[in-house]
């Protein structure tokens, strides 16, 4: 490496004299100094250095690149060296931009799924509900019937903006927006309301997961609650698979597999067949978990059980824009690459 870095140094520095203009010295800073120049290019060899000598070269190496930048300095505050090139007509700040219509921008596509997702469930006869993002302990869990012991209200999975060994009702950032069902059954009731009920919460909700392909500390929900009297599991599975058919088109396959909610019983994951790849078949993919709601969180809202069933559902929304387009990582939705934007 050190061998590369000396003849990295002699080169630039005889070829920076051939510079006789700002066109050339350009040229040269891109091809020795810039983010893709042949510093940048030594750089991986680094890792190959025995440890008792990369302090030694790494010294060397700023050396050279303090060298080169200092040579590209120098030659570019001598008089004339942008003298061959026009630098055209001054450009000035205070005037408005001009607008490429080629260029414009749009909506991200996570607002515009959510939107897409609302229109539909609007036409299946759910109103949009939203809630705080700042919850409580009280509604994110205890009137979902989540118990003190459960695994899901462990500090370690959820950002706490109050210490929950201390605080009687601990405030923290909502791990799910099942939240604005509860609160919207506690303010029918206040109004003096009674049932039915039928509304989806779309919202941004918050868990410290490890970001990876399909995971994210940050995403977005869509959940749906309806409240009735003779309301059944057949209810909600013809609601999902009228809702999978109006937006993933008629040919759509859906599964229920039983699984567990505390606030839901029964209760399934919902799945759907998706190619996430155009070139990959398509995979049962899981897109949300559904079911009845339980007669204790209907309790803890205030209404009777026996009267009064529902069901719920909820989806990530990152999920099904993610089937809907098929993109493989969750990831691209936060990274704000154009060339990634104006493809969705």
């Amino acid at each position: 490496m050190l061998k590369a870095l000396n003849n990295v140094e002699t080169e630039g520095l005889r070829a920076i004299t051939d510079a006789k203009d700002a066109e050339a010295l350009e040229a040269w800073r891109i091809a020795y100094i810039g983010p893709k120049g042949k510093i940048r290019a030594v750089m991986p060899m680094m890792k190959d250095v025995p440890a008792d000598q990369k302090a030694a070269v790494g010294k060397r190496l700023n050396e050279v690149k303090s060298s080169l930048e200092a040579a590209f300095e120098a030659m570019g505050s001598k008089p004339g060296a942008s003298a061959s090139v026009n630098p055209g007509p001054m450009l000035d700040m205070t005037e408005p931009g001009v607008i490429d219509s080629k260029v414009l921008g749009r909506r991200h596509i996570i607002p515009r799924v959510r939107d897409e997702l609302v229109e539909i469930f609007a036409r299946l006869g759910f109103e949009v509900a939203q809630g705080p993002e700042l919850e409580d302990d009280e509604h994110n869990f205890v009137k979902l019937n989540i118990p003190p012991a459960h695994p899901a209200r462990d500090p370690i999975d959820n950002f706490y903006v109050d210490d929950p060994a201390e605080a009687d009702k601990p405030r923290m950032l909502r791990s799910q927006t099942s939240t604005v069902q509860i609160r919207t059954m506690e303010r029918m009731l206040a109004e003096g309301g009674t049932p039915p009920v039928k509304i989806v919460s779309p919202g941004r909700v918050y868990r410290p997961d490890t970001v990876d392909a399909t995971h994210s500390f940050m995403f977005h929900q869509i959940e749906g609650l309806y409240i009735d009297r003779g309301v059944s599991m057949s209810d909600l599975k013809s609601t999902l698979l009228q809702f999978a058919h109006a937006y993933f088109g008629e040919d759509a396959e859906i599964r229920l597999r039983p699984s567990f909610f505390p606030f839901t019983e029964p209760s399934a994951e919902f799945d759907m067949m998706i190619a996430l790849k155009p070139d990959e078949p398509a995979q049962w993919v899981e897109l949300g978990g559904c079911g009845m709601v339980d007669p204790n969180v209907l309790s803890a809202c205030g209404l009777d059980p026996e009267e009064w069933t529902g069901f719920a559902f909820g989806f990530g929304i990152e999920r099904i824009a993610m089937g809907k387009y098929g993109i493989p990582d969750i990831r691209m939705l936060y990274e704000n690459d154009v060339r990634f934007l104006q493809r969705v």
